[in-house]
């Protein structure tokens, strides 16, 4: 897999749209034939298990099924298992979307794959992916996700709560004690506009890290295999950090 330095353009109508709805959705961001391989390293990853990677690198977000089976396994840093990750075209392109709407001090901010077992893959909670991190701060980033396979609402495509990324960081809460994961303390008010985002293999969805999604279980009879890549601008550090309380318990292991 090689890097050929093609850059996606967006034009006008969509970086209106990123900031107007706080995500976007792009047809393709790499080839076909680029996914395949992809696909091939990706299972490969994910057949290894966790011991093989070092400590944080392999989570379960969800829960352990009755059968003691993962649910929701994620790899966080998946190029440092797989170098062939590092020169993409995914990536170069990802790159020159993140510039285009963040600006050209956007750089990379880690990758993470996230695997949903065939028929009893679990929901991944609706969340804010900036409530994971540094309460010291306010950050401004965004993250591509990349499905290597069609996402379809059967099989957990993302979902957005659009412009829900205007507003700050709301309270969110430990999922389960033993998974890694967060999910918003309230249930999203009846009525809110929530929007699925189907995609072809190679596609993607791109999002604020205050936008509110979601992506559901996966109840068909294939894996569904996501690759996301995260950009951020150097974040800005505050007189008064904000208040996220659930870090401490998901820190303290409560």
């Amino acid at each position: 897999m090689t890097t050929e330095q093609t850059a996606v353009r967006l034009d006008a109508d969509q970086i209106a749209a990123f900031h107007r709805d706080g995500f976007l959705r792009l047809e393709a961001l790499t080839t076909t034939a680029e996914v395949a391989a992809l696909r091939t390293v990706y299972d490969q990853l994910f057949a290894r298990g966790s011991a093989a990677f070092e400590a944080g690198d392999h989570l379960e977000l969800g829960k352990l099924d009755d059968d003691g089976q993962e649910t929701l396994p994620q790899i966080l840093n998946p190029q440092k298992y797989a170098p062939e990750l590092i020169e993409i075209q995914a990536r170069a392109n990802a790159l020159a979307v993140a510039r285009q709407l963040l600006g050209d001090e956007a750089a990379p901010a880690g990758d993470h794959a996230i695997s949903k077992p065939p028929a009893h893959g679990a929901a991944t909670p609706w969340h804010q992916d900036e409530a994971y991190w540094d309460p010291a701060y306010d950050h401004t980033a965004l993250s591509i996700w990349m499905p290597l396979q069609e996402a379809t609402v059967q099989n957990g495509c993302m979902q957005f709560v659009p412009g829900s990324h205007r507003g700050g960081v709301v309270p969110h809460t430990l999922v389960d004690p033993e998974a890694h994961a967060l999910q918003l303390a309230d249930p999203i008010a009846d009525g809110v506009e929530r929007v699925a985002v189907p995609l072809p293999p190679g596609g993607c969805t791109i999002h604020h890290c205050r936008t509110l999604h979601y992506a559901g279980p996966n109840t068909s009879q294939g894996t569904r295999r996501a690759y996301i890549m995260a950009f951020a601008v150097p974040p800005t550090r505050l007189e008064t950090p904000h208040a996220y309380p659930w870090q401490r318990a998901e820190w303290s292991g409560q």
